[in-house]
C-alpha cells in the first residue's frame, strides 16, 4: 500500500488550552488535558481510514478527529496512557510497512510577532478564533507550518512554555496555522518553544 507519511508526531501531555481547543473543533471523541496524543497526516487522503482502523482495532486509543481533505487525510488519537498512544503509532507504522523517519520534516513557512494590536485587528482575530480572546494592546504571534499537522505540537509546546492565550490553530490542510496572544515576553518564550520542538523532529527533507 503506497501511503505517503506526511506528518507523524506524538504529544506527550496535552495542555489545558490546547486540549480544550481540540474539543471545540473536533467532531470525534474529545481529548482531555494531560492526555497523550498522536497526530498523523497521510496522502492519499482516503487512506486515513486504514490508519484509523489499525489503531482502533489494536489499541484502546480514542479518535478525536478524522479529516479527509482534497489531497490529505489527518487523524488525531489520544489516551490517558502514553503507552497506548505509542503503541498505536507503532502498530500503524508496522502494518503499513513504514518507518517514522519517512515522515516529512516540519518546516516553518512564516512567523510574525505583532505588538500592541489595534482594536479592530483584535475584533477580526476574535471573530475567527475558537479559543481564547485577544484584546486591544496585546501582542499577537502567528506561525505557519508545513505539513499542517505540526501546528498541534507547536501550539502545545508554546502553551507549556509560557503564559499565553491559545486563540486558534489549524492542523489540517495545505499549511498549519497558529495564532497566540499575550504579552510580548511570554510570546517570545512561546515562539522559541514552538521553533525548538519543530527543529527537534527528524524525517525526510521537506523541499
Amino acid at each position: 500500500m503506497a501511503i505517503d507519511l506526511r506528518c507523524f508526531t506524538y504529544v506527550d501531555i496535552l495542555q489545558a488550552q490546547t486540549a480544550g481547543f481540540l474539543a471545540t473543533v473536533s467532531r470525534g471523541y474529545h481529548p482531555l488535558a494531560k492526555h497523550a496524543a498522536l497526530f498523523i497526516e497521510v496522502s492519499p487522503g482516503m487512506d486515513i481510514n486504514v490508519v484509523t482502523d489499525i489503531a482502533l482495532k489494536r489499541t484502546s486509543c480514542t479518535p478525536g478527529m478524522q479529516v479527509v481533505e482534497r489531497h490529505y487525510g489527518a487523524l488525531e488519537l489520544h489516551h490517558i496512557d502514553q503507552g497506548q498512544v505509542r503503541a498505536a503509532g507503532e502498530e500503524i507504522l508496522n502494518a503499513l510497512g513504514l518507518e517514522i523517519g519517512q515522515r516529512l520534516k516540519p518546516k516553518i513557512v512564516s512567523e510574525e510577532l505583532i505588538t500592541g494590536i489595534e482594536g479592530h485587528h483584535a475584533v477580526i482575530v476574535n471573530r475567527m478564533r475558537h479559543g481564547n480572546f485577544i484584546h486591544e494592546g496585546d501582542a499577537l504571534y502567528v506561525l505557519e507550518t508545513h505539513p499542517a499537522g505540526y501546528a498541534l505540537i507547536a501550539t502545545n509546546e508554546a502553551e507549556k512554555a509560557a503564559n499565553i492565550d491559545v486563540l486558534e490553530f489549524n492542523a489540517v490542510g495545505a499549511l498549519g496555522r497558529v495564532y497566540l496572544g499575550g504579552d510580548v515576553e511570554n510570546l517570545r518564550s512561546a515562539a522559541e518553544a514552538a521553533r525548538a520542538v519543530l527543529a527537534s523532529i527528524d524525517g525526510r527533507d521537506n523541499p
